[in-house]
């Protein structure tokens, strides 16, 4: 009988080893594939595919020339130097060892040193696709620096590039020289014995031809360095820019520098002819000595005994470079200035010339209301709103009123049950936009809505016009979201009086929003990608289903243009019957030639913008060269190119030629939202804070810097600097009245109680048309009107301001004081604060009880703007607001001439009543006065008793008038 033997252990043990391998290895592909599938899916559907592929092409071509470009070098430094070795060498026993444990793995070593080297200098090249691709399609500036007389477009685009070139041809040519030499020495083509070394023929050769090639490549990158100083830190004025030590003295330096490193590679190409590394090594000295001197101790020599006695005149005309070069990166060159001599005393009438701009006064503080929005206008938990509001501003009855704008947006972690089917397939959309008048208030001080509330019949069409309300891209979207796949699956809006999900009206998606899951093996992608088999297995997903992600409108934008910075604000406007968010783009670089850099994110930090801890986004140019706009149902994206002059831009429309839709394409509806942003304004601020100074001479000194003041509502344990404010104003020297973003400057100084004065005011006019962006700057000659720290601190130190602030925050309730706003009107500067009191119960929210006014040294401190108004203006303010701190349509409006309840006798002659309707009026008008008592007397349940009895005299009233 024969027995089989059983194949050794060890061969299974490889064979399942192996196949394990294989098995996950295809398991990864499959995951990276299922994610490079998704999103040619996603970007195909937004309809910017060629945005996509093009990153690809140019990412895997810069991949592949940073490979190559390290691979074969080495690789080939590596060949020549074990082929043209000894055969014969002796080596030492050292040496010996080294070899016997190199020698297996040699041919292994000599393909994968080279590959290894070439993947990581592939991924750091692919990363450089986007300078690549600058460069290729650069666009001229038609500017030239001051210095060389080169286009601009040299210092952001092909010095960036050559310098990178230069600096991979280094450490290409370092690294295949180390190769070479470690090769070199292993197989004894160089020996060293004692003192002396022994350098075979080949090896020299080999040796000296890279480090020649070195040398030149440090020749042509400190050629390229002189280049390089005017887009670098001065030593003598402490900006941006060649000054007059590097003028005279780092610039000559390094282009000797240049040549001398140009001359050790003819010495070491010498050396690979006649044998001898003398004339190399020396050179290699002269140039490292002479870089001592000529690029460090020179320089400082004269810093230190030119510049430095006489640095005011002798910078002078550098200083000059740099504030013109600054002012046109950041455009505000063309600033208009005018000289605004304040006054300081409140006299009858001195409004009524600003009449528009004081009846639009903003007294809704976006930043408080968001908690009154979602007590009244969230209805469900599964609905919120920011923290911070937008403004914004639409036609109303033929005028542009301001309004605070929102959209009730879905809010996934308020659902009662969380489960992937509710969260994925039935809450999928917020509903409808909610907005309040920017200068109006119900006479209990919550906002009053001109757009709000949830029709049954699911169509908006309040004061804002007909459109679609449904948001399913927006800043609090669902992370992917599953819709069209069945016949009202998805939760539209609650039905009044229902709390049940099978009492709500439901809704089906009908846009094309996302990807379609029209295939089982989509579905499985999908289901790979979110990690959820459940997009596999459901039901509720068919052939019809799209999934919606990336819904976020900022993360939509930065993907189909990856140039473009962001600003930080996007906001809702209705367009054309539909929702969009508006989102601002930029265009920036680092390299404008004699411009002050600053870091992005810190000079757009405020109150409503948090610093960061470190800010890396430096720049010193840029320009707002896009608008775009996401659709808040769909999720489509458009990019209008709005600054057609940016070359930056300009280079980037070579690069995507399709992305891009002209200005001239943006309907008037559009374009009546379109706003100056405010990141932008941000930057320009921080800018002009030292640059409104002109005069080298002054600005050397730093006797006239600005900034912008902290926010007097902030803490002051860590204050923040008070946001820019849109409002609809005049601002003098305009011709009418516009929608306008506005900041205020205060002087710098090096102490911590600096002066909290008004030295500037800048304004830019956020409408779209021919005056947009146009920036105003109002200086002031004599420095003594208040500054919003000085205002606020004259509001909260006034006896009787104090008084009313503390009858108000009595109890359980607190006090919140609003945005200060500032208004050039009347000849001087109006303060307006609006003033919250807020019961500190779990569902409170804030109301607006009373409203603050400064002029000069005058303050008021009334429950309207108006009355404040004419408090401080002796009674008769000319500001024409009429009442626009209420409501003008609440039938209990005790201002408006034809309200039933207005206080007034109603048995006056002329009026023919009954004595029952005479007395139920008398009986409204009474209990409206015990209201607005008790509202200021902060007694909430006599005002809500009040407000019942003047209800039931009105319905009276009502039903003896029939």
């Amino acid at each position: 009988m024969t027995t089989t033997a059983a194949p050794p252990a060890n061969r299974s043990r490889s064979t399942l080893a192996i196949s394990a391998a294989i098995l996950g290895a295809l398991v990864v592909l499959f995951f990276v594939f299922a994610n490079v599938y998704t999103d040619i899916l996603w970007f195909d559907q937004l309809g910017f595919l060629p945005v996509l592929t093009t990153q690809w092409i140019a990412t895997g071509a810069m991949f592949l020339v940073g490979f190559l470009g390290m691979f074969l070098p080495v690789w080939a430094s590596l060949q020549i130097a074990y082929r043209s070795r000894p055969v014969y060498a002796k080596l030492n026993s050292q040496l010996d060892r080294y070899q016997e444990v190199v020698e297996p793995l040699r041919k292994v070593a000599m393909l994968g040193i080279p590959a290894v080297l070439g993947l990581f200098a592939g991924v750091t090249a692919a990363g450089q696709w986007q300078l690549v691709l600058q460069w290729w399609n650069r666009t001229p500036f038609g500017q030239t620096d001051p210095q060389f007389g080169l286009d601009v477009s040299f210092f952001v685009w092909e010095l960036p590039f050559w310098r990178g070139v230069v600096a991979f041809a280094s450490a290409v040519i370092l690294l295949a020289g180390l190769a070479a030499l470690a090769t070199s020495y292993l197989y004894g083509a160089i020996s060293v014995n004692g003192r002396e070394i022994r350098i075979s023929r080949t090896a020299r050769i080999q040796l000296a031809i890279l480090a020649a090639l070195y040398a030149a490549l440090q020749g042509v990158s400190i050629w390229l360095d002189q280049y390089a100083t005017v887009i670098q830190p001065s030593d003598g004025f402490l900006a941006i820019g060649a000054g007059f030590t590097e003028v005279n003295a780092t610039i000559p330096g390094r282009a000797i520098l240049a040549g001398i490193a140009m001359l050790v590679a003819v010495l070491f190409l010498v050396t690979a002819v006649i044998g001898r590394w003398r004339l190399p090594i020396v050179g290699t000295a002269l140039l490292v000595i002479s870089g001592l001197l000529i690029g460090s101790v020179y320089p400082w020599i004269v810093q230190r005994f030119q510049v430095e006695p006489s640095a005011r005149t002798v910078e002078a005309p550098y200083i000059e470079r740099n504030i013109e070069a600054t002012r046109d990166a950041y455009n505000v060159s063309g600033i208009e200035e005018i000289s605004y001599d304040a006054v300081t005393d409140a006299e009858q009438g001195a409004l009524r010339e600003d009449a528009e701009t004081t009846a639009n006064i903003r007294i809704i503080d976006p930043a408080l209301v968001s908690d009154a929005f979602a007590q009244l206008e969230q209805f469900r938990q599964y609905y919120q709103f920011p923290e911070f509001l937008d403004v914004g501003r639409y036609e109303i009855d033929g005028r542009t009123q301001d309004t605070v704008i929102s959209l009730r947006e879905l809010n996934p972690a308020g659902q009662t049950s969380q489960n992937w089917y509710n969260n994925t397939i039935v809450f999928t959309h917020g509903y409808g936009v909610v907005a309040a008048y920017g200068n109006q208030r119900t006479d209990d001080g919550r906002p009053q809505f001109l757009e709000g509330g949830i029709p049954a019949n699911g169509l908006l069409t309040d004061e804002l016009g007909e459109y679609q309300p449904r948001i399913y891209f927006g800043e609090f979207s669902p992370t992917y979201s599953i819709v069209g796949g069945g016949d009202n699956l998805e939760l539209d809006f609650p039905s009044e009086g229902s709390a049940d999900q099978e009492g709500n009206a439901t809704y089906t998606f009908t846009g094309d929003g996302g990807p379609a899951l029209d295939n089982v093996f989509k579905r499985l992608l999908y289901a790979i990608k979110f990690q959820s088999e459940q997009i596999f297995l459901s039901e509720a997903v068919t052939d019809e289903s799209q999934i919606l992600y990336d819904r976020n409108p900022l993360d939509r934008v930065q993907k189909a243009a990856p140039y473009l910075t962001l600003d930080n604000d996007p906001y809702p406007a209705i367009v054309d019957g539909r929702i969009v968010w508006v989102v601002d783009g930029y265009t920036t670089t680092a390299n404008y030639p004699y411009s002050t850099t600053v870091a992005l994110s810190e000079a757009i930090a405020d109150t409503y913008t948090p610093a960061p801890a470190f800010p890396l986004d430096q720049i010193n140019y840029i320009r707002n060269s896009v608008k775009a706009t996401v659709d808040a149902y769909d999720g489509s994206v458009t990019l209008y190119a709005w600054d057609t002059e940016d070359p930056i831009l300009q280079t980037w429309q070579k690069i995507f030629p399709t992305t891009l839709e002209p200005a001239s394409e943006m309907s008037e509806q559009l374009l009546s939202h379109v706003r100056y942003p405010a990141d932008l304004f941000k930057v320009q601020r921080n800018i002009l804070g030292a640059y409104h100074v002109t005069d080298p001479g002054s600005f050397f000194s730093t006797d006239d810097e600005w900034r912008t003041p902290n926010d007097p509502t902030s803490l002051a344990a860590a204050p923040t600097l008070q946001p820019p404010y849109y409002l609809t104003m005049q601002v003098p020297g305009a011709d009418a009245p516009g929608f306008t973003l506005y900041s205020t400057f205060i002087p710098r100084t090096a102490s911590e109680n600096e002066r909290n004065v008004l030295t500037g005011y800048l304004a830019a006019n956020a409408d779209a048309g021919e005056d947009y962006g146009k920036l105003t700057l109002l200086t002031l000659p004599s420095q003594t009107i208040p500054g919003p720290g000085q205002v606020q601190n004259q509001f909260n130190s006034d006896t009787e301001v104090a008084n009313q602030l503390a009858l108000l925050q009595r109890g359980e309730t607190e006090v919140l004081q609003g945005n200060l706003l500032t208004l050039p009107v009347g000849g001087g500067f109006l303060y307006v604060q609006p003033v919250y009191v807020r019961s500190t119960g779990e569902t409170s929210f804030p109301l607006l009880r009373k409203v603050l006014v400064a002029f000069g040294e005058r303050i008021a401190f009334e429950d309207t703007l108006d009355e404040a108004l004419d408090v401080l203006f002796g009674g008769d303010s000319g500001a024409n607001a009429g009442d626009g701190d209420v409501d003008p349509t609440d039938p209990t409006d005790p201002t408006d001439p034809t309200d039933p309840t207005e206080p007034t006798d109603p048995t006056e002659p002329g009026v023919e009543i009954s004595a029952e309707l005479a007395a139920a009026l008398q009986d409204a008008r009474q209990a409206l006065l015990e209201r607005q008592q008790a509202y200021a007397d902060n007694d909430l349940v006599a005002a809500a008793e009040a407000d019942q009895r003047l209800q039931e005299a009105l319905e009276r009233a009502l039903a003896l008038s029939e």
